[in-house]
């Protein structure tokens, strides 16, 4: 055998080529075969000797054909055996790749089939031999023709037979890498690179997952011959279809108890990280890819997934695809936030569509897979984190005020975006340690900057960042120690909400601490106002929050601490001493601000009473603090009246007058705290008999004497008259004299005092009579000014006068209102009797309860103690909401409005409306204790008590339906308009607790049916809100177009057609539409016309984009001929009973002005809709060849019936409507004739701009109709006719009534002027006549 090897290399070297052939014709094909395995095996001379075989094989003689065949097929399997060496396999191939050009066309064909079916039986698991197959398949499409069964074939034709018989067979897992790499280097057509590419995607799920990142990139290097999107969305969706699989899996695995998952977790995102990795590398290369993937998600945002949102994030850090990507993420989340309102919103969209795809949960479950070492997405997430931030943040109000109190829930789609970004922040800061400290310092920064714009967004994430790890944050505290430095510049809302964040760090770093005290010191002592308002903020926050104040053991710091570890650690005892010395040191320095302006002492009085109550141990120091600085203003002779100075509360600066001194609030922190300590040494002296004598001695000393000054203070208020105070009748009180002003703080200040005065002799009367005589005395005294501050302020043409806050704290109203209305001890019946007697008195509690809880509606606190705690204010409101329904309930308000025909409401009304807003601040404020609120009102005794949540929400919307119903049941002249109005409101309300699925929300909305058919009053304040209420259930229980047919109907029915000899059919499906409420009515249906063709309008571009995938995906015909989808059966529905709506309306003779310009824009609006449809079926026509639905051809026909024609009539209406019922009558006219002119012509304006919009959109309709008709092969214009309504009209009824009125003199002179002209005139030898 080796001599037979020897002798081939030796004629191979001796350049005898006809020796050679000669030689190895002697030699058989299976002893040639032998040669070279073992040649191959000891890997002696292989090379060289197979170089002499096919040297001696020449390709012209068959033979030698042959033996070259054979050679081939011989090595390729014995290289794929993996019995050579690497090196002598790969010298094999290289040589036959050389020689491959040389083979026959039938050679080429048979080695190509060796290589498919070898793939198809799979013995190409190493795929050393495959990096010939390139060079065979090209070879092979250069050939001319080769025999393909019976017939004949082109190479190029055979080569792609083989790749699709190629593709179609089963692959070998092993070779599925080697086959992508090895298509590489073959030259494929688009067609045949997308056999191979779909070929390669099908075989990701049988392979194992570790061996996905290389094949994912070699498909990326593949797919720079083409396929790009086809390569990147077949990636994707492997990925995410493994995300869902994995997610079920964990759902499944608690009741499962699955030992083994089928797919590890943080395997599956290690992967995923690495195809990241690839991918983006691959965009860094060819732009073409980038291009394609961003372009996939520009359309719609159903193709997102937690793996694409990453590989977004991480394509974000290429420089030339970052403002692409954000604009298209935050795009997608703003987007999808919406559709989710518009399908919460309306029953109709939730029943057509399945459930909401979330963008914002998949880029939250981003973030929670980021933590598996994706460094690439981090950087991304934060980024978006602060564009979404900074981008739907609050924005600043006119005049750059910013909006006081953020409501706690976020309800728009900017708001949830903006929280998202937070959340997303949050869970990187947790997650993730190398961005710490740059999301850190990028909320720090936003503080400190953005002084314009509210911050309470950052100031939320800052807050949750501390609460989340303050030990994190301690290792950054030196930027938060820098921020300090800017305190005395921000904003005092920023200031508070700053401070209030870090306060669970002051209480473990003390070098926290003293960098904010220097810089609180500093700051008092600021040239800005809001800079000395920081420091006292800052003040108290430490003096509320500090009990006892003292450094953290060294030890204790070194461990990880929650804030709740932080609690219990501060409330231990260290050292007392130097503690208390610190807190004095504090009140010392605040004592300094009692000298500053009114608005920073206002701040010190509604701080001190919280101080007091969370550290008790000050009291002494604040009581003398406070007793000091009223000494100043109060007389001591106990003869002078009134008992206090007033004078020194003010300050004049040139012409100005100033408040100085809020002698009230102080007058009102005095009393709270000294009631406070009071409670608080009875309860003390209850439970321990023994204690430090001298301290008590000194309070009570000083509690005496403050007592001694409050009951002198009350007993000369009430002698004192408003003389005293130089606040009689005649006094001045306009805004715009110095004198004026003064008076006016003055008053305010008195009736302040009066107010806490009343406080605190309730507090003390202990339910005696005498006492709450004198505290009538008090309230005639404060009733008797505020009427003359309302009379003197009331007179100019606008009213200047504004009720000033009450002074009477929260809990202290709560408590009137029970003892007023509910109390019936019999102990206090005699005494609670001199209260309840003054119907003043009663009045003016209700009223203020109102206030207050108008102010917590609004700021969300309010004035006085326990204003900021959430959960006493929410307290009170529960007594509050119980009293106040039981007064409304158990006293009709027409016994108490009998011989009453005053124009102030009612106390009923007052009631309602405490009601309403205590619902709505409730809803806002919360909105998780609305069941809570109501449970505390008590159940009547007929009444059973209800079981759950929406029983006892659908009990108290009864009561007050049946209070609704009382009202109507009445007749029209005992109606009560505001009040019907007030229910309706508070039914709103509380009809948004209840579930659309329940049946207390069908027997809600059968019963607004019930009273909209049969209430006929003539109210349209009434109706509207009741109209209000049906569309708003109405919309969550079904489609509303068939009920804005019939109140279409019934509106065309009251107010007559625009033609007047036309006799309109009568009819009234709902009594609530009548003459006088028709227009409001109408204002209200096109309102909701509006909403459902936004509804329309969406479902179509729904189906616009879907149409669009599906032709840039797979080009198939989504549905069967005969069978129309849902979403085009229901958007056809929808417009066809509209159009029908709109046609009602727009024969009706609506009043000109707003109606006819909201029906006007209506109507364009449908057009544009109608025209976004017909642009649907033309892309629909153009894609599918298919035929259109009969119901659009009905709609296309009712169009051109029933609108279009009726539309010009309308059009007609409204011009002569615009010139002859528009204008004003002749006395105005003269009065106001500059201001007419100019509304009249702003109005003609409008109107003309509204009906060629109209014409416009009308035409554009009809024009892509044309096209469609073109495209469908249907005559969709047959239904369509010419309109002449554009045309010059001359109107000859019109002139010659216009004719006819005119003056005869007038007319005769004109003639006469005309006949005498022309007469003249040698060209017209005529005269005019009048017929």
């Amino acid at each position: 055998m080796k001599t037979e090897m020897d002798q081939i290399v030796k004629l191979s070297d001796e350049d005898s080529t006809a020796e050679l052939q000669k030689y190895l014709s002697s030699i058989t094909d299976d002893r040639l075969i032998t040669v070279i395995t073992n040649g191959a095996l000891k890997a002696k001379k292989v090379g060289t000797m197979i170089k002499g075989i096919l040297k001696g094989s020449p390709c012209n003689t068959t033979e030698g054909s042959n033996r070259r065949l054979l050679v081939y097929q011989h090595c390729i399997p014995l290289c794929e055996s993996g019995d050579l060496k690497t090196e002598v396999a790969a010298d094999i191939i290289g040589l036959l790749m050389l020689e491959t050009h040389a083979l026959s066309g039938p050679s080429l064909a048979q080695l190509a089939s060796l290589f498919v079916e070898a793939i198809k039986v799979g013995k190409m698991g190493s795929g050393k031999s495959l990096e010939l197959f390139p060079t065979v398949l090209t070879a092979l499409s250069a050939c001319e023709s080769l025999s393909y069964g019976k017939g004949e074939l082109s190479g190029e034709e055979y080569k792609k037979q083989l790749i699709n018989s190629l593709c179609s067979s089963r692959w070998d897992p092993q070779c599925v890498i080697h086959l992508t790499t090895m298509f590489r280097d073959v030259p494929l057509s688009s067609e045949e690179l997308r056999f191979v590419v779909e070929k390669v995607l099908r075989m990701f799920t049988k392979l194992d997952l570790q061996e996905i990142p290389p094949l994912v990139y070699q498909l990326l290097l593949l797919s720079a011959k083409g396929c790009k999107k086809q390569v990147l969305d077949g990636i994707i969706s492997y990925f995410k279809e493994q995300d869902l699989s994995q997610e079920e899996e964990q759902k499944h695995s608690d009741s499962l108890d699955l030992e083994v998952q089928s797919i590890p977790q943080d395997q599956l995102r290690h992967v995923e990280g690495t195809a990241i990795l690839h991918i983006v590398f691959a965009i860094r290369l060819d732009h073409e890819l980038g291009r394609e993937f961003l372009k996939s998600f520009k359309t719609s945002y159903g193709d997102l997934c937690p793996f694409s949102v990453a590989l977004l994030l991480s394509v974000a850090r290429i420089q030339r695809y970052e403002e692409q990507v954000f604009d298209l993420l935050k795009g997608a989340i703003i987007k999808s936030f919406k559709d989710e309102q518009l399908q919460q919103g309306s029953k109709f969209l939730q029943d057509l569509l399945p459930g909401h795809c979330s963008v914002a949960q998949m880029i939250l479950d981003t973030v929670r897979n980021s933590v598996f070492g994706w460094d690439h997405v981090t950087q991304g997430l934060v980024q978006l984190g602060f564009f979404l931030m900074d981008t739907f943040g609050p924005k600043p109000g006119p005049f750059g005020k910013t909006t006081e109190g953020s409501t706690t829930i976020a309800r728009t789609p900017a708001q949830q975006t903006c929280k998202l970004g937070g959340q997303v922040l949050l869970q990187g800061f947790k997650m993730h340690e190398p961005i710490r400290g740059e999301i850190l310092e990028q909320v720090l920064n936003r503080l400190v900057t953005k002084i314009a714009s509210p911050v309470s967004h950052y100031l939320d994430l800052f807050s949750d960042i501390v609460v989340s790890a303050p030990m994190i944050l301690l290792e950054s505290s030196s930027k938060v120690t820098e921020t300090f430095d800017h305190l005395s510049n921000l904003p005092l809302a920023t200031v508070q909400g700053l401070l209030k964040a870090v306060q669970p760090l002051l209480k473990v770093s003390m070098s926290l601490k003293d960098a904010l005290i220097l810089v609180l010191r500093k700051a008092m002592f600021s040239s800005q106002l809001d800079g000395r308002k920081s420091a006292v903020t800052g003040f108290l926050l430490l003096l509320k929050n500090f009990k006892v104040l003292g450094s953290v053991a060294s030890s204790q710091c070194s461990q990880a601490i929650s804030s709740s570890q932080i609690q219990v650690d501060v409330h231990s005892r260290y050292n007392s001493a130097a503690n208390e010395a610190f807190c004095l040191e504090i009140l010392s320095s605040l004592r300094r601000c009692l000298g500053q302006q009114a608005d920073v002492r206002l701040m010190l009085y509604e701080g001190f009473y919280d101080v007091l109550r969370r550290n008790s141990q000050l009291a002494s120091s604040i009581m003398q603090t406070l007793f000091s600085q009223l000494r100043r203003y109060y007389e001591p002779e106990q003869d002078l009246l009134p008992p206090v100075k007033l004078e020194p509360c003010i300050t004049a600066h040139g012409d100005q007058v100033y408040l100085q001194e809020p002698l009230a609030h102080l007058v009102t922190c005095t009393v709270h705290c000294l009631l406070w300590l009071q409670n608080m040494h009875r309860s003390a002296k209850s439970n321990a008999d023994d204690s430090d004598d001298d301290d008590e001695e000194e309070e009570e000393g000083y509690q005496s004497e403050l007592q001694t000054i409050l009951e002198s203070m009350t007993r000369r208020m009430i002698k004192s008259e408003l003389e005293d105070f130089e606040l009689d009748k005649s006094a001045e009180f306009s805004m715009g004299s110095s004198v004026g002003v003064k008076n006016n703080i003055y008053a305010v200040l008195v009736m302040g005092v009066y107010e806490v005065l009343m406080e605190y002799n309730f507090i003390k009367a202990n339910y005696s009579k005498s006492r709450f005589e004198e505290l009538m005395e008090l309230f005639n005294r404060y009733h008797k000014l505020s009427e003359i501050l309302k009379e003197k302020c009331g007179k100019g043409k606008v009213s200047t006068h504004k009720t000033p806050r009450s002074l009477l704290s929260l809990g202290f109203v709560s408590t009137l209102l029970t003892v007023l209305f509910r109390d019936s001890t019999q102990s206090r019946e005699e005494a609670l009797s001199v209260l309840r007697s003054n119907g003043e008195f009663v009045r003016y509690t209700v009223s203020v309860a109102v206030q207050k809880i108008q102010q917590l509606e609004e700021t969300g606190h309010t004035d006085g103690p326990d204003g900021q705690n959430t959960d006493r204010t929410f307290r009170f409101l529960c007594d509050m909401t119980s009293v106040l329904m039981w007064r409304y309930t158990n006293i009709p308000s027409a016994v108490e409005d009998a011989g009453k025909k005053e124009k102030r409401s009612s106390l009923s009304h007052l009631c309602l409306e405490g009601l309403l807003r205590i619902f709505t601040t409730c809803q806002q404020r919360y909105p998780d204790r609305m069941t809570q609120l109501l449970s505390t009102m008590e159940v009547s005794e007929d009444d059973a008590e209800p079981d759950d949540d929406t029983e006892m929400n659908f009990f108290y919307i009864r009561q007050f339906q049946r209070a609704l119903f009382t009202q109507l049941s009445g007749g029209e002249d005992e109606f009560n308009s505001k009040e019907a109005q007030l229910l309706v409101s508070i039914l709103s309300v509380l009809s948004r607790q209840l579930k659309p699925s329940s049946k207390q929300f069908v027997q809600m909305i059968t019963w607004t049916v019930k009273i909209c058919k049969e209430t006929s009053f003539e109210d349209s304040a009434f109706s509207k809100g009741l109209l209000s209420l049906l569309f708003n259930l109405h919309i969550l229980y079904k489609s509303p177009v068939g009920l804005l047919l019939e109140l279409s109907q019934d509106i065309h029915s009251q107010l007559g057609d625009i033609d007047q000899d036309v006799e309109v059919e009568k009819q009234s499906h709902f009594a609530i539409v009548n003459m006088k409420t028709a227009t409001t009515a109408a204002l209200l249906v096109l309102s909701q016309v509006d909403r459902v063709l936004d509804e329309v309008d969406w479902l179509i571009a729904r189906k616009k984009s879907q149409t669009a995938t599906d032709k840039s995906g797979s080009g198939e015909p989504t549905q069967t001929a005969g069978q129309q989808d849902p979403i085009e059966k229901a958007v056809t529905l929808q417009l066809g009973t509209l159009l029908t709506a709109l046609n009602e309306l727009i024969q009706t003779a609506l009043l000109p002005g707003t109606c006819t310009i909201t029906l006007l824009r209506e109507l364009t609006r449908t057009y544009s809709i109608l025209t976004t449809l017909v642009k649907y079926y033309i892309q629909v026509c153009a894609s599918q060849h298919g035929a259109l639905p009969a119901r659009f051809e009905k709609l296309v026909k009712l169009s051109g019936s029933h609108l279009t024609p009726q539309c010009y009539s309308f059009i007609t209406y409204a011009q002569s409507g615009e010139f002859s019922g528009g204008g004003a009558d002749d006395k105005k006219k003269k009065k106001r004739k500059d201001e007419v002119n100019t509304a009249a012509s702003a109005k003609l304006l409008r109107e003309t701009k509204a009906i060629p919009n109209l014409i416009f959109s009308i035409e554009q309709y009809e024009k892509y109709l044309i096209t469609l008709s073109k495209k469908s092969k249907v005559n969709l214009m047959q239904y369509m006719k010419l309109s002449t309504s554009r045309d010059f009209r001359i109107n000859a009824a019109t002139l010659d009534a216009a004719l006819q009125e005119q003056d005869d003199s007038q007319e005769v002179s004109a003639i006469s002027y005309w006949n005498e002209q022309l007469q003249n005139s040698s060209v017209f030898p005529y005269t005019f006549t009048v017929h």
